[in-house]
């Protein structure tokens, strides 16, 4: 749901916003020439009793620009794991603003109790200026006071906050709403992340782009803006001699900041809260977001229907339409399997309320009855923000338990859709007490099975201080709800709603409370809004996943707008309000592949875009992109025109040829939901994660891989009936024609057909890929036949292959092997001087033997052509005269033109086969 009209409201709000940038005196000049800060010098360090360093360091002169320098630092380093190192840097004198310890778990540094050189007694201070741990060096200069963290193995610096006469920048400046730090780095280094942000140039960081961290309501079309999450982490990969190594930095802090990304330096500049760093040594991709999400928390496990298709629409507005939908896919067979609500089914868009006119519940239960017992799910939206009403059952028991955000000592009044309203305080246990109640009331009203938790940066219509018109209706129920009708006065009367800096807020330095709630308003035991703005969605999941666990101990489903550090443990995510155009085609492309990067896997954008209509062409391109998204969902505004993937015959085509695909696939996808929860493993993937050597790779924005070698390459240009797609070295092969390959030593483009109707998707070698039959719900697919399609180099005499497979039952709230209810199975196969081996090693496997599940086919790529099949047995038993078994052997057709004097490569397939998933096999056979 948009919070404005994303169009004509952006011209608006740029002449309202220069207008009220003027009037409060927000310059967005620099201090060109004058120096900020004058650096800190250490005047003592030692060792801690927990393997650290604790050293306190003096500001070498005060400046008065953006406020007065804090006297005293005191700085703590600490290896907390051997590929992990902890920097972090305080107040040595006074408490100030961290995220919560309590939201995000992690280790504390030493209280502020100790003293210049008395942190410990009897202990001599440190002379040396290094401290090793298993992967990384810490060493550091004592005045001015700067660090460098390296990499131990081959030395090379990660981050160095010494400024030189080549790349200058400020040193080390920390006052009370005032942070600034900034580290070299090679020239062109390939960075990824810092966001969330829509990415014009692709996923690549790009020079001089801003990036700015604050969770804002603003639509996802504003290019290098501050969107619905913050994420102030960031992957660097470098190459050096054909050598890869990556290794992530995150700067742990919710307060506002600017990334300023010169190309050969980074800085940070930020209004409040610490330096709290931490640096993951890698060095593969995949490695940094197994330390990162270590960290911060493991990506949620997810039901299996999630993997499903989601339809959505903002302008369903009665039951009748959304029966309508459900039967328009099943008659067009399309693949369906969640059906979600916007605020069409409240009553007066309030909270945890259903509209008995448009939804009457009698009629509402039959239908979910109905959707339930063939295994389909209902989701609906939430809003923050609770309608100021004293008939609202909510409402009151929210001001009963005293649960909102205050100012002047009273709940904060905002306006959102229902009107005025107030917002509940997350951060306080009582509010989340009431919350989880909510939930337990609202089920029992409706059983839902899943929340969609929306505008939660948190948005409102109004900015400063408001109250409820007299005379007047507000909202009038007429015209754009989003305008606002309280009346409001801006607050600038203390330095926390006009702080000193002006961060790039919404693109255009808004004042940091602009439409949303007033950074001097105040949370439970004092926490100000100022700092704790970006954690209202993430602390908001935390408390909507604690309400949806407890109702029937079922795995949760929650769709959250705005994010922070860690929201992934509890969370999906889909990219916001995003146009039907080809750029915002391309551009959700890198936002899903960044998020991948912070810990929230399951994620996708709005298929065919929220707002206008899409043209039929973009839309039949949009679902073969959307089809792979990991969370696929079309869904659109109150004002555009109907948009569902039936709509237009030839849509409904491309959905079911990329649906298909999907719905063939979702043992792989749900396999890599369970390796994201175990490992923070991406399901959707960067080429250069499985490539981090191939440079070619390392921009790429137009391509990428569901898990480890499973390729996407989309059109995403209008009128286009080709791709040109780039292959890595080895062997792909089509997962349209299995027969068809394209194998180079070194990385190749190819330019592949791709009518209207079709999406390359192609499968890596040395892979086994679990598959089944599909279906039009989840829940019938999952119980189809599997084939195996096992890939090798293409004609390689020596080579080995490898898969898995997880299984379970998927709605219960762990996902984990030994509870009696999953089976995991790792899937092996070798070719070996003509010798084919495919066998299986499964671990619980009763689970999949009870629920019958079993293979009927296995395809293998790559053989040697040259000779026929001979000697095939299962489990140690020749195969000869099965009825049911078929044998072929289909030659290669080479896409890269290689044919030609190549010798022959063949593909296997033995079909009609019976082996059970849930025990441990052996097939094996001759070639030649």
């Amino acid at each position: 749901m948009v919070s404005s009209n994303p169009v004509a409201s952006l011209c608006l709000s740029s002449l309202l916003l220069t207008l009220f940038l003027c009037v409060n005196g927000v310059s967005s000049s620099s201090h060109n020439g004058t120096k900020i800060g004058e650096g800190y010098r250490l005047v003592s360090i030692e060792e801690t009793h927990d393997g650290g360093l604790l050293g306190f360091l003096q500001v070498n002169q005060k400046t008065s620009i953006y406020g007065s320098d804090i006297s005293l630092l005191r700085f703590y380093a600490k290896h907390e794991t051997d590929d992990r190192l902890r920097v972090h840097i305080t107040d040595a004198n006074k408490k100030r603003w961290e995220v919560p310890y309590n939201l995000l778990p992690r280790e504390q540094p030493p209280a502020l109790t100790q003293t210049i050189g008395r942190s410990r007694k009897n202990k001599d201070p440190i002379t040396v200026s290094e401290y090793s741990g298993s992967e990384l060096l810490f060493t550091y200069t004592s005045d001015p006071f700067s660090f460098k963290v390296k990499r131990k193995s081959n030395g090379e610096t990660l981050f160095d906050t010494s400024s030189d006469a080549s790349d200058p920048f400020s040193s080390l400046v920390f006052k009370d709403q005032y942070l600034e730090i900034s580290t070299k780095l090679p020239k062109d280094a390939p960075l990824y992340g810092l966001g969330e942000n829509t990415q014009p140039h692709g996923i690549k960081l790009y020079p001089s782009d801003p990036y700015t961290l604050y969770t804002t309501d603003i639509s996802a079309i504003n290019l290098n803006a501050d969107l619905y999450g913050s994420h102030p982490v960031y992957m660097d990969l470098r190459n050096a001699g054909g050598k890869a190594s990556a290794h992530a930095v995150l700067l742990l802090n919710s307060n506002g900041m600017d990334v300023f990304y010169k190309g050969t330096s980074l800085t940070y500049k930020i209004i409040g809260g610490v330096f709290d760093f931490y640096f993951f040594s890698g060095p593969s991709p995949l490695n940094v977001v197994d330390q990162y999400t270590q960290l911060i928390g493991r990506p949620a496990p997810m039901p299996y229907w999630a993997f499903g298709f989601h339809q959505c629409r903002w302008g369903y507005h009665n039951l009748s339409v959304i029966e309508d939908v459900v039967d328009s896919y099943k008659k067009a067979q399309i693949p369906l399997d969640v059906i979600w609500n916007d605020d069409d089914h409240m009553d007066g868009k309030k909270d945890f309320t259903l509209n008995q006119v448009n939804y009457p519940r009698p009629k509402l239960l039959k239908f979910l009855e109905k959707i339930h017992s063939i295994g389909m799910k209902y989701i609906v939206i939430n809003d923050p923000g609770i309608s100021v009403n004293t008939s609202y059952g909510v409402y009151q028991r929210g001001l009963a338990n005293d649960v909102f955000i205050k100012y002047d000592g009273e709940p904060f009044l905002a306006q959102v859709w229902p009107g005025a309203v107030n917002f509940p305080d997350f951060l306080n246990p009582k509010t989340v007490s009431w919350w989880v109640d909510e939930i337990r009331r609202f089920h029992k009203l409706v059983p839902i099975d899943g929340l969609w938790i929306d505008m939660n940066e948190v948005s409102s219509f109004c900015s400063g201080k408001c109250k409820i018109p007299r005379g007047k209706q507000c909202p009038t129920g007429t015209g754009p709800g989003w305008i606002c009708c309280l009346d409001c006065k801006n607050i600038t009367k203390t330095r926390w709603d006009d702080p000193p800096y002006k961060i790039n807020a919404s693109g255009i330095q808004a004042p940091i409370g602009f439409k949303t709630i007033a950074t001097s308003a105040v949370h439970y035991n004092g926490v100000l809004e100022y700092d704790a703005h970006s954690l209202f969605g993430f602390a908001e999941s935390i408390a909507t996943h604690k309400g949806l666990l407890g109702i029937e101990g079922k795995r949760p489903f929650i769709l959250s707008r705005s994010t922070f550090v860690g929201s992934g443990k509890y969370t999906a995510h889909w990219t916001g309000d995003n146009q039907g155009t080809w750029e915002n085609l391309r551009y959700s492309i890198s936002t899903m592949l960044n998020f991948g990067i912070f810990g929230v896997p399951m994620v996708g954008s709005d298929i065919c875009g929220f707002y206008p209509q899409p043209t039929e062409e973009l839309c039949n391109r949009w679902i073969e992109v959307g089809a792979f998204y990991p969370f696929s969902r079309d869904h659109a505004n109150y004002y555009s025109p109907r948009q569902e993937l039936y709509q237009w015959e030839s849509v409904a085509e491309s959905s079911r040829n990329a649906l298909g695909i999907r719905y063939r696939i979702l043992p792989y996808l749900y396999t890599l939901n369970y390796e994201a929860h175990v490992s923070g493993a991406p399901i959707a993937r960067p080429l250069f994660f499985s490539f981090p050597t191939y440079t070619e790779c390392y921009g790429l924005s137009t391509q990428f891989l569901l898990g480890s070698g499973l390729m996407i390459s989309p059109v995403l240009e209008q009128g286009k009936t080709e791709v040109k797609a780039l292959f890595p070295p080895g062997s792909w092969y089509s997962l349209l024609d299995l027969t068809s390959t394209i194998t180079s030593k070194d990385g190749i483009y190819i330019t592949l057909d791709a009518p209207l109707h079709v999406v390359n998707v192609h499968l890596y070698q040395n892979t086994i890929l679990p598959m089944q039959q599909g279906g039009l719900i989840s829940k019938d697919a999952r119980m189809t036949p599997f084939s195996l399609v096992i890939t090798f180099p293409e004609g390689a005499t020596d080579g080995e292959a490898k898969g898995n497979l997880f299984l379970d039952e998927d709605e219960l709230p762990e996902m984990t092997l030994g509870n009696g209810y999953s089976t995991y199975v790792d899937f092996h196969a070798t070719v070996k001087q003509g010798a084919v081996k495919v066998w299986s090693e499964v671990q619980e496997g009763k689970f999949a033997l009870d629920k019958g599940w079993y293979i009927e086919s296995v395809s293998v790529l790559g053989l040697d052509g040259s000779g026929a099949l001979s000697s095939l047995e299962i489990d140690g038993k020749p195969l000869v005269g099965v009825s049911d078994l078929k044998v072929s052997v289909s030659e290669h057709v080479h896409l890269d033109g290689k044919e030609n004097g190549e010798k022959k490569t063949v593909m296997v397939a033995l079909k009609g086969l019976n082996i059970s998933i849930g025990k441990n096999f052996a097939v094996n056979w001759k070639m030649g």
